[in-house]
């Protein structure tokens, strides 16, 4: 007997991805699975409710009737607080859950209604790979630096300086910390946008990657206190891409080293869906994306992929077809057996809380 699963549209502000595509309802309704879309919820990112019905699934026109009848929810994001009093007892989600940096009454919720959650940013491989996550780093790495350019412009509070400067004038000073995923991609798009890049991390492996990859014109630093408020002092961007899988992210940069960034300098925490790594760092949404503190711009949208719908869409599926389809055919049970890389995912078995938020 298949299984019921949904796919609600996103409702967090300005996220315009969905969890699934209509080829991928095709596949699942093909095995014999019953699908209900809500209703719009492929417009941003391209698909219509026709292609999604085309596809076999059944479109629902309430916001609350895909989490009253699914009992497989596919997301892209965590269910918001309204929709996590929506979902019924014991159901199963795949979603970015980012319970590390929950509320507590909304993982209240979860328990209470003996939730199952797969996180796909927990999804892990034996060498450490984050495979669901790792396209999302990448986009979120390559939209720093078209983000970096705009809000060093003087009409968007900047200092009006150019990423990549021109003849006889320097480009800006960028500073990366955190060499995985998103800081190699982020320090790969500002040195193609000719700023002078440096990438620093705790871990001297990675730097040795780095430095590898980018031919020594990415300079690389140890992320030692002493080095972080030496950068601190010239760093026209400053860039947190700190991650620590399961965990919220540490903080590393004190309001003091901010209190030493010049004027109109410009702080992206991309950590902020982790909890941040800047203590001045607090989330931001896409329409209203900077503050000011200590004197300094901060950007700290947690959804940064999400306003490129179509292209995160894609990407993210791509990625984590293979773990849906693996719960989907074998059953979960089963599947978190057989995969050790999804039974990483597992963030909460019927209310229990798998993670550590204390760490």
């Amino acid at each position: 007997m298949g299984l019921v699963i949904g796919i609600p549209k996103e409702h967090h502000p300005f996220e315009y991805r969905v969890g699934m595509t209509p080829a991928g309802v095709s596949v699942l309704t093909g095995r014999g699975h019953q699908c209900y879309v809500e209703s719009g919820a492929g417009e941003g990112s391209g698909f219509s409710d026709a292609e999604f019905e085309q596809a076999g699934a059944r479109i629902a026109y309430k916001h609350d009737e895909v989490f009253r009848r699914a009992e497989l929810l596919l997301k892209v994001l965590q269910p918001t607080e309204e929709e996590a009093s929506w979902m019924a007892e014991g159901q199963v989600v795949m979603a970015m859950m980012l319970l590390v940096s929950a509320r507590r009454r909304y993982i209240n919720t979860l328990r209470e209604k003996h939730i199952t959650a797969i996180a796909y940013e927990l999804i892990q491989h034996d060498d450490g790979m984050l495979p669901v996550l790792y396209p999302l780093s990448q986009i979120g790495g390559w939209m720093a630096a078209q983000i970096a350019a705009q809000f060093l412009r003087n009409d968007q509070g900047g200092k009006g300086i150019l990423l990549g400067g021109i003849a006889s004038v320097p480009p800006a000073d960028v500073v990366i910390i955190g060499a995985g995923v998103v800081g190699t991609s982020a320090a790969d798009a500002f040195l193609r946008n000719g700023a002078r890049v440096i990438l620093m991390d705790h871990n001297l492996r990675k730097l040795h990657a780095a430095h590898d990859r980018f031919g020594g014109q990415v300079t690389t630093m140890m992320s030692h206190d002493f080095n972080l408020a030496r950068v601190c002092k010239f760093a026209d961007v400053l860039v947190g891409a700190v991650q620590v899988p399961g965990q919220r992210a540490p903080l590393i940069i004190t309001r003091e080293m901010v209190r030493t960034m010049r004027p109109g300098s410009l702080i992206m925490d991309i950590s902020i869906d982790q909890g941040g790594c800047v203590e001045t760092s607090r989330p931001t949404r896409h329409d209203q994306p900077t503050f000011v503190a200590e004197g300094v711009t901060h950007y700290c949208v947690p959804n940064m992929p999400g306003v490129v719908g179509r292209t995160a869409t894609h990407a993210f599926l791509n990625a984590a077809w293979p773990y849906i389809m693996n719960v989907v055919d074998e059953g979960l049970e089963a599947a978190l057996v057989q995969n050790a890389s999804l039974s990483r995912g597992l963030a909460m078995r019927k209310g229990d809380l798998l993670l550590d938020l204390e760490a």
